[in-house]
């Protein structure tokens, strides 16, 4: 049974850093493309990072401030959030792509506000 377990959301200040991490059990971690995505209140979900063609590619909102990263060894996925602002707010999901099968996490809320 595939699992996808997510942690790490919460609240912080602006200017300051959350670290979110995906663990996927269940199937093969090594063969899975990674995308974060993140869904505001009354607005639709969005890719933040994700690997295209190989390569990570970053929302320009986010881009020099997130750095997405996997650890095969422990088939963990994680995504460092740095100089967090206020429309960063959002729940983050995790997705595992493997072939044209999708597994998502559950969600977890960021929330920037002093």
């Amino acid at each position: 049974q595939v699992q996808v377990v997510e942690s790490g959301g919460g609240l912080v200040q602006p200017g300051g850093s959350l670290r979110l991490s995906c663990v996927l059990s269940g199937t093969r971690f090594i063969s899975s493309a990674v995308g974060w995505y993140r869904q505001a209140p009354g607005k639709q979900r969005e890719l933040v990072a994700g690997h295209v063609g190989g390569k990570i590619n970053y929302a320009d909102s986010v881009k020099g401030r997130f750095t997405m990263s996997r650890d095969n060894a422990k088939n963990i996925a994680n995504l460092q959030m740095d100089s967090l602002k206020p429309e960063d707010t959002a729940v983050y999901y995790c997705n595992f792509r493997i072939g044209s099968e999708n597994f998502w996490g559950q969600g977890t809320q960021v929330t920037v506000s002093t």
